[in-house]
């Protein structure tokens, strides 16, 4: 069997060759819906390896591919070609050959991908041949429409290399916005909690160590990579908040102790950076009903509106040096791999979907590459500085968000799940979270111009589950 493609991406075939080259292209090209990871990729050069996990460490298998037929003639000869191969050594398939090529095309390129395979148990599998061409079908379409933005969105920023150190790097978004920025060509340096993980990765991918809890960060390691940028995305996760006084020390220390350790290394470095990016959350404006909410909005009550509050607080003394500042406020972060979408998906796909209470309160979601977006534009935009919402621009009732979702996958979704079960089953991260009404509009985002990559819940969710081809891109 065969599948064939093309795609028109706005950069030269040699911007295009090289983003495959580094780090992190893989990270960003796994459909989100796939239960997939990275266990090895030494690269893309002829004998590399790439050792992909499929399902869980407990159930699953590795696929392995070497990599073969490299040609880098679009590197020296802007009228030529370059490609690179896949080729299964073992795996799901009976056989899989995948060749990338990137074909000069006026000021931009163009994309071929070839891939030849066999399904297993020929013959047999030909009843499942329908089955396989949909899902490779769902998985370039999804890979493309984040090849074409990623690249579109460099290209525009023209930004030359930048070094940029990121707490929370191993986290959900954290994993996210590295792979985007060494996509770029920029150099990620990451904060990490043992010692014995702090060595390089490679020359785009570094790592320097510090420990919240002990007040301890390597200043001077920090100091000789002198980042341009500070990503603060580190914390003790919110859905660990479960009615205790202990997880919500937890959640508050994490939150504030770091945010000072790191605004006070910062401040003290000979080369401080232009800026820091450090997160909030949307709870800072706690429950407001049908009240709109921007960054010039009161600050709520609560607990969550009390951390967040004090986390933002927290970066007084990287403000008092000088360094720009943003406190990204995110709201509920949509993507199967974590955040709002990964408990709700599975159950829409089996028409059990349901909204909490009476469906009223207004969700703050945001696509999971649009705070990667956001935060990259965050970066380099000068006249960004403190609160600044991170939600898509149109937030939805929770009725809407979970009709919309069940649509999307073709399920229906009619169920009213009673405000009093749903304390009971989410206790209080449910009742400070999924109950709460937060109508945040992004105002300070796009008065600077930034462009949402999915700005419509419909067509994000249906990015995100692999529901939209190729033909949809913006």
């Amino acid at each position: 069997m065969r599948y064939t493609s093309r795609l028109a991406v706005p950069v030269p075939a040699a911007e295009l060759f090289r983003w495959h080259e580094r780090p992190g292209a893989f990270e960003r090209l796994t459909p989100p819906w796939q239960p997939v990871a990275l266990r090895q990729h030494e690269g893309i050069r002829d004998g590399d390896l790439a050792v992909i996990r499929l399902g869980t460490r407990v159930a699953g298998l590795d696929w392995v591919a070497e990599h073969r037929g490299y040609d880098d003639a679009c590197l020296d000869d802007p009228e030529g070609a370059c490609q690179f191969e896949d080729v299964q050594l073992s795996g799901p398939f009976a056989a899989w050959r995948h060749t990338h090529t990137m074909l000069p095309a006026g000021e931009g390129s163009i994309l071929e991908d070839d891939v030849s395979y066999r399904l297993p148990l020929a013959p047999l599998s030909r009843v499942a041949a329908g089955f396989g061409e949909t899902q490779i079908e769902r998985m370039f379409a999804y890979r493309h429409r984040v090849t074409h933005e990623d690249l579109r969105r460099h290209a525009e920023a023209g930004a030359p290399p930048m070094t940029v150190a990121v707490t929370g790097a191993s986290g959900l978004i954290g994993r996210a916005l590295a792979a985007f920025l060494q996509g770029g060509g920029h150099t990620v340096v990451r904060l990490v909690r043992r010692r014995e993980e702090a060595v390089s990765r490679g020359p785009q991918d570094q790592a320097v160590f510090w420990n919240v809890e002990a007040g301890e960060i390597d200043a001077d390691a920090l100091g000789r990579w002198a980042p341009d940028a500070v990503v603060h995305l580190a914390g003790e996760p919110i859905t660990s908040l479960n009615g205790s006084t202990a997880a919500r020390r937890r959640i508050w220390e994490s939150r504030t102790r770091g945010t000072q350790l790191l605004s006070r290394a910062l401040a003290a470095l000979p080369t401080p950076p232009r800026v820091l990016v450090s997160a909030s959350a949307s709870g800072i404006y706690g429950d407001r009903a049908d009240e709109v909410v921007t960054e010039t909005s009161a600050l709520g009550e609560g607990f969550l509106a009390d951390v967040c509050r004090a986390w933002e607080a927290s970066t007084a003394e990287a403000e008092a040096a000088g360094i720009r500042t943003v406190h990204a406020r995110i709201g509920l972060v949509t993507t199967p791999t974590g955040g709002l979408l990964q408990p709700l998906a599975p159950v829409a796909a089996l028409g059990l979907g349901g909204w909490p209470g009476d469906g009223a309160a207004w969700w703050p979601w945001i696509a999971l590459d649009d705070v990667v977006y956001a935060v990259h534009h965050a970066i380099l935009d000068d006249g960004l500085t403190g609160p600044v919402n991170l939600s898509a621009p149109e937030p939805v009732h929770t009725k809407d968000f979970v009709k919309t979702l069940a649509e999307v996958q073709n399920r229906p979704a009619v169920v009213r799940v009673p405000t009093a079960l749903v304390k009971l089953a989410g206790g209080e991260l449910a009742r400070r979270v999924a109950l709460a009404s937060v109508r945040m509009r992004p105002r300070a985002l796009l008065d600077r111009g930034f462009r949402f990559a999915t700005p419509d819940l419909r067509t994000a969710l249906a990015h995100l589950l692999g529901r939209l081809d190729t033909h949809t891109l913006p």
